[in-house]
């Protein structure tokens, strides 16, 4: 919570200080794929998590990656992804939390709903090239 509290805050004193650069809306979403990904894959080791799970965040967020590094101009990420974010790491904070009971419970719905939001949002982020195209 507090990587994503820093993260959280450089974008938001980037944005008021108007210093936001290419670099930043670049490399930003690679840090929140590593914020991700990286836990998840701890959680996957400890069987917490089915692989498969992992697989799933991993592919959408690698595609989407691939795509923004051939687009010729970079953007922000968009609502959805930026509530696919939040949704991501409120869920990671849940599932490596010592819950119990119910919690657990909310822990794994709050996953499935990232991984819905995960996929959503990668259409969300590319329907502009199908309606374009």
């Amino acid at each position: 919570m507090a990587a994503a509290s820093t993260d959280w805050l450089d974008g938001y004193v980037a944005r008021r200080l108007n210093q936001v650069t290419d670099l930043g809306k670049f490399l930003d979403p690679l840090v929140d794929k590593l914020l991700i990904l990286g836990p998840l894959i701890a959680l996957v080791g400890l069987n917490q998590i089915p692989a498969w799970t992992v697989v799933l965040i991993l592919i959408r967020e690698l595609a989407i990656a691939g795509w923004r590094v051939q687009q010729t101009e970079i953007s922000g990420a968009n609502l959805w992804g930026k509530t696919k974010t939040v949704v991501q790491i409120i869920a990671v904070a849940l599932l490596i939390a010592p819950v119990t009971g119910v919690w657990v419970q909310i822990a794994f719905i709050t996953y499935g709903l990232a991984i819905l939001l995960t996929w959503v949002s990668a259409a969300f982020y590319l329907w502009p090239l199908s309606v374009s195209a």
